[in-house]
């Protein structure tokens, strides 16, 4: 499903604008990121938890060449899903 999916079904749902749905969807995102941003996770209760986490740096191959390179330390998001979304997607609840 994507975003614009997501902005439609809420919209028909709620009988509202698409155009506001759809900005309000794109908010939310924004302040996901935010969060991250500045405080480095966000918990949504029963969703889950976003982290930022820093990987260390490594040595790779290019695996065309086989030439052995450094990758840099780098910053990634980690997701750990709640108990009420794992359940769900599980089919418990």
């Amino acid at each position: 499903m994507t975003k614009n999916e997501i902005a439609l079904k809420i919209a028909d749902e709620l009988h509202l604008q698409q155009t506001d749905v759809k900005r309000i969807v794109q908010m939310t995102l924004d302040g996901i990121i935010d969060a991250l941003v500045s405080d480095g996770r966000l918990e949504l209760r029963d969703f889950g938890v976003y982290q930022v986490k820093t990987r260390k740096p490594r040595k790779a191959r290019n695996p065309r060449t086989g030439v052995e390179v450094m990758v840099p330390a780098r910053k990634v998001v980690t997701f750990k899903s709640g108990k009420l979304m794992t359940d769900r997607v599980n089919g418990i609840a």
